[in-house]
């Protein structure tokens, strides 16, 4: 896709003109290049806006998103509660110990809002 662009002899022809009627014509001659332009520009045709993304507030009540802590105290717990489980019922003991913390950050993260 091309741009138009203002053409260049007539921009020079008309800072030519502004130059022989002198200063007294200044207001004239601006308006006149503001004119041209204001037409370029109109001639373009319009880009669509971009869409925009809302941006969500941050939570300051006490009724926030407790997530990522949820998520880092489940770390924190894995480490006893996985030797705890190794330590007396073996593998079964590792994967009830991690399934009970995979399925408590589930549930609290597709609980009802």
């Amino acid at each position: 896709m091309t741009t138009r662009r203002l053409p260049r002899e007539d921009l020079a022809a008309a800072l030519a003109a502004r130059r022989e009627l002198g200063p007294d014509y200044d207001a004239a001659f601006i308006e006149t290049v503001v004119d041209r332009i204001e037409e370029a520009l109109d001639a373009r045709p319009a880009a669509a806006p971009a869409p925009r993304r809302r941006l969500r507030a941050p939570r300051v009540s006490g009724d926030g998103d407790h997530g990522l802590l949820l998520a880092v105290l489940s770390l924190i717990a894995a480490v006893p509660l996985s030797a705890i489980g190794v330590v007396n019922a073996g593998g079964i003991g590792l994967f009830l110990a991690w399934s009970a913390i995979v399925l408590i950050n589930i549930a609290y993260n597709f609980r009802p809002r």
